[in-house]
C-alpha cells in the first residue's frame, strides 16, 4: 500500500516558522518523492526550503 503525503499549506498562505514565530508568504510547493512529503519556498527566505513539520498555519 502507497501512502501519499497531502499538500497542507497553498501558494500564497501565510504561515509561521516555527523556531522563530516569523511571518511568511508561501511562494511554491513541490513534492519530494523519495521522502514522500512536500517541501516550501517563501518569500523572506526565497533560496531556502521548509518541510511541513517547520512551518504552521497562521491564526
Amino acid at each position: 500500500m502507497r501512502t501519499v503525503s497531502v499538500k497542507i499549506f497553498t501558494n500564497g498562505e501565510i504561515v509561521n516558522i516555527r523556531v522563530s514565530n516569523e511571518l511568511v508568504t508561501i511562494l511554491k510547493s513541490h513534492y519530494v518523492k523519495n521522502m514522500k512529503r512536500y517541501s516550501y519556498t517563501v518569500n523572506k527566505y526565497p533560496s531556502t526550503f521548509f518541510f511541513e513539520e517547520e512551518l504552521m498555519k497562521h491564526e
